[in-house]
């Protein structure tokens, strides 16, 4: 897979900051453009006889590059197929924060409140003011139907104790 399909499917999963240069297609350049391979290009440059005739030496470099493009490609490949899994995994991961957020959202625990009856308007206002808070909607909505509104009664009565 090439940089820049890599650098278009993190943009289909909007993983990339907005604006300037594909940042992918920047780095893999550079990472690539330091990678030769020294032992390889000290091979190249001395063909260890002596003579000069030009020949072998081009075709020894010409098959040590392509080997060594054929390698970079391989991890290359490798890289953007790890890169693009974690991207899967994060936005899978984000996805379900944010169900989770709204099977705890103000709105729902509204409505789950105005299907209780006989509800206090003094503790129906406190709730919504108690709603503010992530651990006591995620409280409200995970308690047994039965026991929301004694858990509330309880919570307003130790507010006005305080």
């Amino acid at each position: 897979m090439s940089a820049q399909k890599f650098y278009h499917e993190l943009s289909n999963l909007n993983l990339l900051p907005s604006g300037g240069k594909n940042p992918v297609c920047l780095v893999m350049q550079r990472n690539f453009a330091m990678s030769a391979d020294p032992v390889l290009m000290d091979e190249d440059a001395s063909s260890g006889s002596g003579e000069d005739d030009g020949h072998s030496k081009h075709q020894t470099v010409t098959q040590n590059s392509g080997r060594r493009k054929r390698s970079r490609k391989a991890t290359g490949d490798a890289i953007v197929d790890a890169m693009l899994e974690i991207a899967a995994a994060s936005k899978m991961r984000a996805a379900a924060i944010m169900r989770n957020e709204e099977r705890f959202a103000i709105s729902k625990c509204i409505k789950v409140l105005d299907e209780m009856q006989v509800v206090d308007q003094s503790i129906y206002f406190f709730a919504l003011d108690l709603f503010e808070n992530p651990n006591a909607r995620e409280t409200f909505i995970s308690l047994k139907t039965e026991r929301r509104l004694t858990w509330l009664q309880c919570k307003f009565n130790t507010a006005k104790c305080s």
